[in-house]
């Protein structure tokens, strides 16, 4: 029998695995129209946020250093997808926001790319598989679980 480091390990690898398995298979999808997944990524962030946020602040939820998520901000805002705002509370800091253009953006692709992960997902694991998935993944993220429709009907809003 394995003890509980090597099984840790073992469900790392098989995460990273399934991670880049998936993420491989919605990069090649054609949905991403003229944004790249990282820039995506940032849009959806933003998406999620009420106010402006910092840039270290959306730096903790992406994958990106802060050198090059800094570039990836000024160009979309350059594109008019993001604003960037001074901050009210220190002057030598930005704050940044979708604007219409980009929740727009967002929202496009955002449905698409949400049928794409329901398609992948639905064709490899049953609904209550979905749910410990789902469960797991918030336990792992630090999040408490959703356990009721309110919750996941709201997150399900969120990722459109």
């Amino acid at each position: 029998m394995r003890d509980s480091r090597h099984l840790a390990n073992d469900a790392w690898e098989a995460l990273l695995s399934a991670h880049a398995a998936a993420m491989r298979q919605f990069a090649a999808e054609d949905i991403w129209q003229d944004l790249s997944m990282r820039e995506y990524d940032v849009l959806y962030t933003l998406s999620k946020c009420r106010e402006p946020v910092r840039i270290s602040e959306l730096n903790q939820h992406v994958l990106l250093s802060q050198p090059a998520l800094s570039r990836l901000v000024h160009r979309l805002a350059g594109r008019g997808m993001i604003e960037c705002h001074a901050d009210p509370a220190d002057g030598r800091g930005v704050r940044v926001s979708l604007t219409d253009a980009g929740r727009a953006r967002q929202r496009q692709i955002g449905r698409r790319h949400a049928r794409s992960v329901a398609r992948v997902l639905t064709a490899r694991l049953s609904p209550g598989e979905l749910r410990q998935l789902a469960t797991i993944a918030l336990k792992l993220a630090g999040q408490p679980a959703a356990t009721d429709t309110a919750a996941n009907n709201e997150n399900k809003d969120m990722r459109q």
